[in-house]
């Protein structure tokens, strides 16, 4: 798996307790970085790639310091008694907006990280200090080594009220890192890298190991800075955060594989899909839908939009989407409604997509949706990302550029009708559908679509599958989301399986994204 099943529960935990023109950088293009620092200069990005770059050239150490017992065997409760004291927040100047809090060691993050804060340019290290933590009922018998460090921090901003720190971005443990935007509620993650994953052998967990924090000089910005380290590659970021209604964060990442890479993930996203309208092979809960996300939003480099709906399958899938430079991608909750999750306390259909923007070209590739088996929510078991068509070779650094969106407001994106519901059935008996036949009703609403009610024979249904047979297609007014309903049967004969796509047009054009979904006679 991606994750320890049970740190994503704890992460949502904590981050209840935890109290603009955009700059394009460097587009994606192979580059050499100078050997030697300039002197007298203020510590940046390219600081960091020449970090990146020795560290790469020096073997693998994975043996880091062992966490103390005291730690390593705290409970989930005594460990989230562990809280920092927000009056010592760090980046609190009457410049600054933001504030940094640090994160505790503890038995799911046991591999420290050192943080910086740079100040006039000059980079400080954070040291830790047990004064910096209210510990609660949790006791120890003897203090802590002084040399503790950290296991991550969070950056707080006042999102939703001028009067009160919400928190903006956190990175805990592992490479994953997490954003928000406006009202929204802690779900889906972002990831630096992946290395392996939906291969056969065990996917290689990148991690980082330090952080710079820009004491922020603009009320609207902060930057920061990333060094990823593991078995085959290592890794320099920079991240600048402009906190909004929809957060952004401009990603510039700088690779450099220690050994031939052939299944290297960029911008990875990883999220959680347990039950939804179209997948209940999970149920006996009282909630209809479970998913941090419902589906992997796409739009190609030839500008086409793919709306390709998650599964909880009951074995490992991976589907690939062939693409040149892709425009954007991401993992979307598009489901809003309060009655179709019924969790008063999670709070599902607040939960934000995020949405990638490559920035430059990132030439032939294409894009990777791992589904896993879940058996309840505290698994990510959903990852999608680009990779890249050509092996990364070592010693060969390469740079990518993007933009993370986290949105609640997803048909801003695009301008077409866009898929509403997914539900997969099998035909009544008395239809007499051939042997093996699946129903498939897809609705769509937005865009154009309501213009067309007046003349719905106007609008038409083009679908195609790659295997199996389409038996017949159906296309509805569907007044109650003010778009059309889709039917479609295909009969499939043991043992085959493909993928089906649909979509909708009037005349010469599309009036819907393209809706794809995989078909099997299973």
């Amino acid at each position: 798996m991606m994750m320890i099943l049970t740190r994503r529960a704890l992460i949502e935990c904590l981050g209840t307790l935890a109290t603009a023109v955009l700059t394009a950088p460097v587009a994606h293009a192979q580059q050499t970085i100078a050997a030697e620092p300039v002197t007298n200069a203020k510590f940046g990005y390219s600081d960091v790639v020449r970090k990146a770059r020795d560290l790469g050239m020096a073997g693998y150490d994975n043996t880091p310091p062992a966490l103390p017992d005291a730690l390593a065997k705290l409970d989930t409760d005594a460990y989230r008694d562990i809280r920092f004291r927000p009056e010592k927040a760090l980046l609190n100047t009457p410049n600054s907006a933001f504030r940094a809090q640090m994160s505790h060691l503890g038995p799911l993050y046991k591999r420290a990280v050192t943080v910086n804060v740079i100040r006039d340019g000059v980079p400080t290290s954070v040291p830790y200090s047990a004064a910096l933590f209210d510990y609660g009922k949790t006791k120890f018998e003897r203090p802590l080594p002084v040399n503790l460090g950290f296991a991550g921090f969070r950056l707080s901003y006042p999102l939703n009220d001028p009067r009160a720190q919400d928190e903006l971005v956190s990175f805990m443990g592992g490479n994953a890192f997490r954003l928000l935007g406006r009202n929204q509620r802690l779900g889906l993650s972002a990831r630096g890298l992946t290395l392996g994953a939906g291969g056969t052998e065990p996917e290689e967990l990148p991690h980082f190991r330090e952080f710079w924090i820009e004491q922020p000089n603009n009320p609207d910005r902060v930057t920061l800075f990333a060094l990823l380290d593991s078995p085959s590659a290592t890794a320099a970021y920079q991240f600048i955060v402009y906190p909004a209604t929809e957060t952004v964060i401009e990603v510039t990442v700088t690779l450099f594989p220690r050994k031939a890479l052939t299944r290297v993930g960029i911008a990875p996203l990883s999220s959680m899909f347990v039950a939804g309208e179209n997948d209940q092979r999970i149920s006996g809960d009282f909630r209809p839908e479970r998913h941090d996300s419902d589906g992997l939003l796409m739009q190609t480099g030839a500008g086409e939009w793919i709306w390709r709906p998650l599964r909880n399958p009951a074995q490992q899938v991976m589907s690939g989407f062939l693409d040149t430079n892709p425009r954007g991608f991401g993992l979307m909750q598009r489901d809003r409604n309060f009655e179709h999750f019924q969790d008063l306390e999670q709070g599902y259909e607040n939960r934000p997509s995020y949405w990638i923007e490559p920035r430059g070209d990132w030439g032939d590739g294409r894009i990777d949706l791992v589904e896993r088996p879940a058996s309840d929510e505290s698994s990510s078991n959903i990852t999608a990302f680009w990779t890249p068509r050509n092996p990364l070779e070592a010693g060969q650094n390469q740079t990518w550029s993007y933009r993370i969106r986290t949105t609640s407001a997803e048909s801003k994106l695009h301008p077409a009708g866009r898929v509403f519901n997914t539900f997969v059935t099998t035909p009544p008996t008395r239809e007499a559908a051939p042997a093996g036949t699946k129903r498939y009703i897809v609705d769509f609403t937005g865009g154009n679509l309501s213009y067309f009610f007046s003349a719905p024979d106007q609008v038409k249904l083009v679908a195609n599958a790659s295997a199996g047979k389409i038996v017949q297609t159906v296309l509805t007014p569907n007044p109650r989301i003010e778009g059309f309903r889709a039917t479609l049967d295909i009969a499939l004969l043991a043992g085959q399986s493909g993928d089906m796509q649909l979509h909708l047009k009037a005349g010469n054009r599309a009036v819907s994204e393209s809706w794809n979904y995989p078909v099997s006679a299973d």
